[in-house]
């Protein structure tokens, strides 16, 4: 097990929310460094050749180890456990959990995030001019078609991948829970995914994510609320 660890993220990026709620599930303890990675002199940049975070620094066995962005940091917490902990031992549910993760990590990603989050998120931190209301409608169009995917597999199963929780949940979440801020999930529309999510933000490793504020925009209403 690791001596130390200091974890460098954006609070607002949807991988460094995954890598927070990760080491919380996990119970390891970090030193909890907030980054601005649009910036030049970010020290992610020193750190990671993509400048990307998240980013976790730590101890491992008495040698210096740097974890380069989300799979690395999962792959290294899933490799300190003596069982499994966020994918599965059943080789069905971990190679669903394996498909949802590679899912967010590209379809969302690129369908949802990279256009919701631009406009309402990335416009106002890089100084972009407002949201554009086209980009808005496609984006929310996308972001509706994820969520009744999300919402038939929750309705069937205990977790997304199956019986227990596993990476794809807390992948899902941090993807989810930034939209949320924003007010962009409208939860009446998504019963089982919202029973899902509750449980989610009732889990010890969520409470530091909903003390996330961004500057200049208030969270939605029922963002911190666990009976929203």
């Amino acid at each position: 097990m690791s001596e130390s660890s200091v974890l460098f993220h954006f609070a607002f990026q949807p991988a460094s929310r995954a890598a927070r709620l990760a080491l919380g599930e996990a119970r390891i303890e970090w030193t909890d460094t907030p980054v601005r990675p649009w910036e030049d002199d970010c020290p992610v940049n020193d750190l990671n050749p993509s400048g990307l975070p998240p980013v976790v620094q730590t101890t491992d066995r008495g040698r210096p180890l740097t974890l380069c962005e989300l799979p690395a940091v999962l792959g290294w917490i899933e490799d300190q456990q003596k069982s499994p902990l966020l994918l599965p031992a059943d080789p069905a549910e971990r190679a669903e959990a394996r498909r949802l993760t590679g899912w967010f990590e590209r379809r969302f990603t690129d369908e949802v995030d990279a256009v919701l989050l631009h406009e309402r998120m990335e416009k106002p931190l890089l100084k972009l001019g407002p949201p554009e209301a086209r980009a808005l409608r496609h984006g929310r169009d996308a972001l509706k078609s994820h969520l009744a995917m999300l919402e038939e597999l929750v309705a069937a199963r205990d977790w997304l991948a199956g019986r227990r929780l596993s990476q794809a949940d807390l992948i899902a979440a941090a993807h989810l829970s930034v939209l949320d801020y924003f007010g962009e999930v409208q939860w009446a529309n998504w019963p089982s995914l919202k029973t899902w999510y509750s449980k989610l933000k009732s889990r010890p490793c969520f409470r530091p994510l909903l003390a996330d504020r961004f500057v200049g925009v208030p969270p939605s209403a029922w963002y911190a609320d666990l009976d929203f």
